[in-house]
């Protein structure tokens, strides 16, 4: 074991653990305030019950040993084996640090569904959904990926959580949107937005905690982790650029909101090609991926479906393209493997793979669990409980006392 990297990987858990209180701030002030409340809660819900979940079977099953190519055996379950051991899948680092920095990629990924069904979802089934899409979809797509499954058998790369954690949070968001159906009008003439310097406030530090995310990602203090915190940064501001510059096109007017998006836009696009492309490459990809999520916000509209926050458009449409592009840009002497442009195009087939069977797969597993929940305790708020707001009618609480 290595301290360095063990401090480092430790620091960087801290920094995506708090993507998910920031998460509770961006989503928070895109709400209306009679929900500012009870948008938050599924992040913190998320916190607590990803944790939970994680300790007793979520770990054993992303990265237990692998059981064809599908799924984790349970030799960890409840955390056996983990203290005073070396993490299998990174042994400079204590086998509780790897778990922990894990854990919080989970919480956050079960976090970002609720923009989805935001303003609309009965708590309780909020909680019941969340558990079992954990096991069911979190889990599976994360040994795929991470513990040595199908996808990593493939040849599919995803640095830290293009498929696993943004097109499978966008893919459960869309199965949500289109199980609940669109939000009620209430009548009020202040609906939309509340507090957009709220939402910024969040996207800041979603963005700092990032850094954490994709660098921490090496599972090391090295070259590598460098690297990808410089990706990471530069796609990001390039992101903001591209977004930007088509609503100003389009709209005559640049907004804070879309400059929150864009950066969010190049943090999902850039983050499975962090630590696999060269630093220009970051450039293109973060400027591609603020043009194309704002694209992906617009189907919405297009195709009825209420995404609240605009998790199929941002996290789902950016976790796609940059899925591709890094099967395009990827090159080995960042990472040791070389994409289409380094004359790999089997590379992009592959990727193309993993992000068909991620989208598809992910669906299904979370409409099934959606019919499942509303045959038992319903997933909809009533039509009195959304209109006059969820903070009050489900927690019995106000956002703002004025």
């Amino acid at each position: 074991m290595n301290a360095a990297d063990n401090a480092f990987i430790l620091i960087c858990a801290g920094l995506v653990f708090v993507m998910t209180p920031a998460l509770a701030l961006f989503y928070g002030g895109l709400v209306r305030s009679r929900n500012v409340l009870s948008t938050t809660m599924h992040s913190y819900a998320s916190l607590a019950l990803g944790t939970v979940i994680w300790i007793i079977v979520g770990y054993t099953l992303a990265f237990g040993n692998d059981t064809g190519g599908i799924i984790g055996d349970f030799s960890y379950f409840m955390m056996n084996g983990i203290t005073g051991t070396v993490a299998p899948a990174a042994e400079n680092l204590p086998h509780a640090t790897f778990f922990m920095f894990q854990c919080m990629f989970a919480c956050l990924t079960v976090a970002l569904i609720s923009g989805g069904y935001a303003e609309r979802m009965k708590f309780s089934a909020m909680l019941l959904f969340s558990g079992l899409w954990l096991i069911f979809a979190y889990c599976p797509m994360a040994h795929w990926v991470w513990g040595g499954g199908w996808m990593a058998q493939l040849g599919a790369i995803d640095f830290a959580g293009g498929a696993v954690v943004h097109m499978a949070s966008g893919a459960a968001a869309l199965a949500c949107a289109q199980a609940l159906g669109p939000r009620l009008e209430s009548g009020l003439s202040s609906e939309g937005p509340h507090n957009l310097p709220m939402t910024l406030l969040g996207c800041g530090l979603l963005w700092l905690g990032w850094f954490g995310f994709n660098a921490g990602s090496a599972l090391s203090a090295g070259d590598l982790a460098a690297h990808a915190f410089a990706t990471t940064h530069i796609a990001t501001a390039f992101g903001i650029v591209g977004w930007l510059l088509v609503e100003w096109i389009r709209t005559g007017k640049p907004t804070s909101l879309g400059a929150a998006s864009g950066a969010l836009a190049g943090l999902v696009c850039i983050t499975p090609a962090a630590g696999f492309v060269p630093l220009s490459a970051a450039i293109i990809m973060g400027f591609v991926g603020g043009v194309a999520c704002y694209g992906g916000v617009m189907l919405k509209t297009k195709f009825g479906y209420d995404d609240a926050l605009d998790v199929v458009g941002i996290h789902g449409f950016g976790g796609t393209v940059g899925a591709i592009l890094t099967g395009v840009f990827c090159v080995a002497s960042v990472n040791g493997v070389d994409g289409l442009l380094a004359g790999n195009p089997a590379q992009v087939g592959i990727q193309a793979v993993s992000v068909v069977g991620t989208w598809v797969y992910v669906y299904i597993v979370s409409r099934l669990i959606l019919a499942v929940v509303n045959a038992t305790i319903g997933i909809r708020a009533t039509a009195d409980e959304e209109v006059s707001g969820l903070d009050l009618n489900l927690h019995n609480e106000r956002g703002y006392n004025i």
